[in-house]
């Protein structure tokens, strides 16, 4: 791991550089060439490891969620065996090829193909075949669910779709798996979700969220006061670290950020709350564990609000006051993404905390329109061809160690040399 913490006030040294980035303008070119998108395809998206969920998705045996991944043109299945174990199926009946759970998420022991009724016990093997005698002598243990490679580490369940993936998933993690070992993540069977379609390539809509230089500009009257003040107006970051392709970015927050006057509902609905963060849904007395965390707020700033947490390639887990919530952005072609945001709150118990909620879940929606509102526009634009190259600055680190990392997967024969 690299972190550098930086004195937004006076800096005397700049993120880039320092994680070993070079300063010159970079490409437009991956945001829009479909030869690029089959290149990050091929050699980033089919032998990285990809975080899908948490394990709470799948909290007793037989439970089961299906996740499509365009990049892989599949669907699968991701489910708890009898045995308590997590396994990963692609999913298609070994039959004739029909999709096989058209169901989004449920409970069962076993799945029916809905085209000639053949049966899998969700362990993968094939169960049953109607009038099997009249098949030419049909071995059903070579007829099971064609397995996706699984593995979990601390509660996230990853997939890669390499028969035989060239790495575990714990050299993929590198470093950063030992520094982000033993968080407690609060309330992580109990989410809001957030999904959309989008006309824009998927780093577009990932790099929307990967930076606060646009928060004074974008967000005024959301979090503008929250992620930026008078001594910092630019909503320069606090430091950085990065783990092989993996990377995080500690944001600015606001100390001394109170609901204005005139914002009656959000002054109501935090008056009995202590985190000081308008995206926030937990009491700051209930997280503390959670917050003691050495990876969380590395630097322990008093000036912190978020830690933005991007694991290579497509996934953002965020930590801020109030919890933990994640982004997945899901590439479809190169100028198609399904972004889904997921944030974890409380079951609440009180009224108190159930209007906290209702105003959280009421915030974010226009936080995150905000944000993805640019981001077809964006697009347009990067199509239009009218530029080449865009200047990066310090604070959009993430956006140019993102780049330099794919471009890395792509030009990599092996993913160990991709990794090195």
């Amino acid at each position: 791991m690299t972190e550098i913490p930086f004195d937004f006030r006076a800096p005397k040294t700049n993120f880039t550089e320092f994680v070993g980035l070079g300063t010159d303008p970079v490409s437009t070119e991956p945001y829009r060439s479909p030869e690029y998108f089959e290149l990050e395809r091929e050699r980033v998206f089919n032998r990285a490891w990809l975080c899908m969920a948490r394990v709470e998705r799948v909290p007793e045996p037989g439970s089961f969620i299906v996740e499509q991944v365009e990049t892989a043109k599949t669907s699968v299945i991701i489910t708890r065996t009898k045995d308590g174990s997590i396994k990963a199926f692609h999913n298609v009946c070994s039959h004739r090829s029909n999709t096989l759970v058209l169901e989004r998420e449920g409970k069962a022991s076993r799945f029916i193909c809905r085209y000639h009724n053949w049966t899998y016990r969700n362990d993968g093997e094939l169960a049953g075949v109607p009038d099997e005698r009249n098949f030419f002598g049909i071995d059903k243990k070579c007829y099971g669910l064609a397995p996706v490679a699984c593995d979990v580490w601390e509660g996230w369940i990853f997939i890669n779709f390499q028969r035989e993936p060239e790495v575990s998933l714990a050299e993929f993690l590198g470093s950063f798996g030992g520094s982000y070992l033993n968080i407690p993540y609060q309330n992580a069977d109990s989410s809001v979700l957030y999904v959309s379609h989008l006309k824009a390539n998927w780093k577009v809509i990932a790099d929307a969220f990967a930076e606060t230089y646009h928060i004074p500009a974008i967000h005024p009257e959301t979090i503008g006061s929250t992620f930026a003040s008078n001594e910092n107006p630019y909503a320069r970051p606090i430091s950085t670290q990065v783990w092989g392709p993996h990377r995080s970015l500690s944001t600015y927050g606001n100390p001394d950020y109170a609901p204005p006057e005139r914002a009656k509902v959000e002054r109501l609905a935090y008056s009995n709350i202590a985190t000081g963060n308008v995206i926030s849904a937990a009491r700051l007395d209930d997280m503390d564990v959670f917050l003691k965390h050495p990876a969380i707020n590395p630097t322990k700033s008093r000036h912190w609000a978020v830690d933005i947490t991007w694991l290579f390639p497509n996934f953002m887990m965020d930590v801020s006051p109030g919890g933990f919530w994640t982004h997945h952005f899901w590439p479809i072609d190169f100028h198609t993404t399904r972004w889904e945001a997921r944030f974890h709150v409380p079951n609440s118990t009180d009224v108190w905390t159930r209007l906290q909620q209702e105003h959280y879940v009421a915030r974010l929606g226009e936080i995150l329109l905000e944000d993805v509102g640019n981001t077809e526009r964006t697009q347009l634009g990067l199509e239009s061809g009218a530029k080449d190259v865009m200047p990066l600055q310090d604070g959009e680190v993430m956006i140019r160690h993102s780049l330099h990392h794919i471009q890395k997967w792509i030009d990599a024969d092996t993913v160990r040399e991709a990794l090195a």
